[in-house]
């Protein structure tokens, strides 16, 4: 199938949606708008449906997101209706932030297929294909699905971070905060990243559960000391933390806190030889089966699993 252009030469349908992808490996936004004629509509699993500038705005974000992004073509062909079909490879290391998240070094090879539609040797709509959930996978993401409510219950996402120190904690430091939209929940949580990111380097600091439920963030912080607790307050990110809460960039409202436990019980591991729950204080490292026990967790929250 032939097009004409602007110019009066004639292009294949191919060479059109060929120079469209081309746009994209270069990693320019404006010739990939001006690939599409006006009013023309981009739509993907992740995008949902662009036009205009917004398109060029979601691929700019991508090449934030993938500095070296680029597609490899395996094929392309029209239909008989006219559309144009590119079977393609998207490739690329993660190197940016993606979704709200700090970038992770993942790596795409992930498939895809564009059904193109044509207006002249402009392109009227770009329909892509791609499985989502293996997009963010590759890219080092956890894909979980759940629901956000069922009746009182509502779901979220959760990150833990420690030291792997076995001190039984003397204090927690614990803050809740209310965002007023799921954009500032993503900067919050990109803030979040850098104090504990710094907080591990920290004297006194033993670990970290953040918890994101909707608009709101928990975090509980467990410390050597009350005393250690108020080495937060002096951290940077912290300070800028506070300063975006009490000038006018961030929440709906929050608080912050410092407790001491009033006892904090016996740490129990499970011998796996008798299969008993074994007091880690006082077996010194081996079962009252003569069996050695492994290395007891941190106290708060365990490990990962």
């Amino acid at each position: 199938m032939q097009t004409v252009s602007a110019t009066g030469r004639g292009v294949t349908a191919v060479e059109v949606a060929t120079r469209y992808v081309d746009a994209w490996n270069r990693h320019e936004p404006a010739a990939i708008v001006a690939a599409f004629a006006s009013g023309g509509t981009y739509s993907d699993p992740a995008a949902g449906t662009l036009s205009g500038e917004s398109i060029g705005a979601y691929a700019s974000g991508l090449f934030e997101s993938f500095e070296d992004l680029r597609f490899d073509i395996v094929g392309a062909a029209t239909t008989a209706a006219g559309d144009v079909v590119v079977e393609w490879v998207m490739r690329g290391t993660n190197s940016g932030p993606l979704f709200g998240a700090p970038p992770t070094g993942g790596t795409l090879a992930l498939p895809g297929v564009d059904v193109i539609t044509l207006d002249g040797d402009l392109i009227r709509s770009v329909q892509g294909y791609f499985d989502q959930k293996t997009f963010v996978e590759q890219a080092g993401l956890q894909a979980v699905i759940m629901p956000r409510e069922i009746g009182p219950f509502t779901f979220g996402v959760a990150v833990y971070a420690s030291r792997d120190q076995k001190t039984a904690p003397g204090a927690f430091s614990i803050t809740s905060i209310e965002a007023r939209g799921e954009e500032e929940v993503a900067q919050i949580d990109n803030l979040s990243f850098e104090i504990v990111s710094e907080l591990l380097e920290t004297p006194g600091f033993l670990s970290f559960a953040g918890v994101t439920v909707g608009l709101r963030g928990l975090t509980i912080t467990a410390w050597e000391s009350e005393e250690d607790a108020g080495r937060l307050r002096r951290q940077q990110p912290h300070k800028a933390a506070m300063a975006k809460f009490f000038g006018s960039e961030w929440a709906s409202g929050g608080f912050t806190s410092v407790w001491v436990p009033e006892r904090i019980n016996a740490l129990w591991q499970r011998c796996a030889a008798c299969d008993a729950p074994v007091n880690a204080h006082t077996a010194n490292g081996v079962c009252g089966c003569g069996a050695v026990l492994p290395v007891p967790p941190p106290y708060l929250l365990g490990r990962d699993a």
